[in-house]
């Protein structure tokens, strides 16, 4: 997705209706992606799982890749001055500051449709393919609802309201919270629905790494394991805290080995991308919110996952081997480490999500679960159709485009052959 630069922080209000809330009013506002406690307290305590719109992570994202050009869309719910200090002090206590505490919130952006036109979305990228807004246990359709039409408030598009939510995990609270939620909306559609390899925890985690290490693949696995031990010591690692911030350096080195280092896709290859990664594990280093699995031979890493934790799953970040020990499997090795201790793991009861594309062929067969996602598509108001269709003759526009472009190269080469 290519960003613009969004427009200044706006804000609207209206009373809360959700029973129990006495005369508190809902606050929904774009702000800029700035840290603050209310979202550190509705991060340790949302309802589904999503690290990548945790502070941890956005906020050097959007600092050394976006260049603030993302927004933070928050709904907040706050008491009236009949509330007084005792009110203020209340939601406070219950994971807010004095100015109230948050409900709901994500990143949201201009993302580039095809070639040239935009339209409003929750910001899920490669760097962080999940999609599902921070919901606060208490959050209601009403608060849900304010806040998908003060997300859609970033798009350009007069007579229509758009609004774009990829990576969205199906099947959970929030979706279910995000359907009450969309009633004003005429128009609704699911696109791109898919699944990736994840894995449960607990027993049923175990009980998944025991039926994958049967049968061949385990005598391949022993097999391979034995050829491996012949060139040295092989020992496994799992990294948190302080020692995996420390160790994430060799991860970087490793990765930069390899074919992303070649193709210039590894994290350490510009400034940005390494400045990013670098403050993004230090700060989860700092919450013990960061795991790497580490397979050695004779000290030296040989393959390396980075995992990133939150609310009870765990989240395969990145990954690296050492390509020139690829017969030996390195990658999947280290990959089924990490499914065995993540199991094993009381923290981890929701398992993990691999992040990786649908039928990715090596952790497919290896992480035997599947987290269902898709992209939720809302469009309102007397120029929404002409909107959808200008959008998606853009992005035929820059398939169209893509395909010319790899026709011409193909010829070209045969050419020079």
């Amino acid at each position: 997705m290519t960003p613009t630069r969004p427009p200044a922080d706006t804000t609207a209000s209206l009373p809360s209706t959700r029973p129990g809330s006495g005369s508190g009013r809902l606050t929904a506002r774009l702000r800029p992606v700035e840290a603050s406690p209310a979202w550190a307290a509705l991060a340790e305590v949302a309802i589904e799982p999503n690290p990548f719109f945790c502070p941890a992570f956005l906020l050097p994202y959007a600092r050394h890749m976006m260049r603030d050009r993302l927004m933070l869309a928050t709904v907040e719910e706050a008491p009236d001055n009949h509330g007084g200090q005792d009110a203020a002090r209340d939601i406070a206590a219950d994971g807010g500051t004095a100015g109230g505490r948050w409900l709901i919130a994500a990143p949201v952006g201009l993302q580039t449709a095809g070639l040239l036109l935009r339209s409003p979305a929750l910001w899920a990228s490669d760097y962080g393919p999940v999609g599902t807004p921070l919901v606060h246990p208490d959050c209601t359709p009403e608060a849900a609802a304010l806040f998908l039409q003060t997300a859609a408030g970033l798009g350009p598009w007069p007579g229509a309201r758009l609004l774009d939510l990829p990576f969205l995990v199906t099947g959970g609270p929030v979706m279910s919270l995000l359907r009450a939620a969309t009633s004003g909306w005429s128009g609704q559609s699911m696109a791109g629905q898919a699944e990736r390899a994840a894995h449960a925890g607990g027993t049923e985690g175990a009980r998944q790494h025991d039926e994958v290490m049967s049968g061949k693949r385990r005598k391949e696995f022993d097999r391979l394991s034995r050829r491996l031990a012949e060139l040295g010591t092989v020992t496994e690692e799992r990294l948190r805290g302080a020692a995996a911030c420390d160790a994430f350096p060799e991860f970087l080195a490793l990765e930069a080995a390899g074919w992303k280092g070649e193709g210039r896709t590894a994290l350490g290859s510009t400034p940005d991308t390494r400045a990013f990664a670098l403050a993004f594990i230090a700060a989860l280093a700092g919450q013990d919110a960061l795991c790497l699995e580490v397979l050695r031979l004779d000290g030296r890493a040989i393959a390396m996952l980075v995992q990133v934790e939150h609310q009870g799953r765990t989240h395969a970040w990145k990954i690296a081997y050492d390509e020139g020990l690829g017969r030996f499997s390195p990658g999947q090795r280290v990959t089924l480490q990490a499914l065995r201790h993540a199991a094993a793991d009381p923290r981890l009861p929701l398992g993990g999500d691999s992040l990786a594309v649908p039928d990715h062929p090596m952790i497919n067969p290896l992480w035997r679960g599947r987290l269902a996602y898709a992209r939720l598509e809302l469009s309102d108001g007397p120029l929404a159709p002409l909107a959808r269709q200008a959008l998606a003759v853009d992005r035929l526009c820059r398939r169209l485009a893509r395909h010319i472009v790899h026709r011409l190269r193909r010829l070209a080469a045969g050419r020079q052959g």
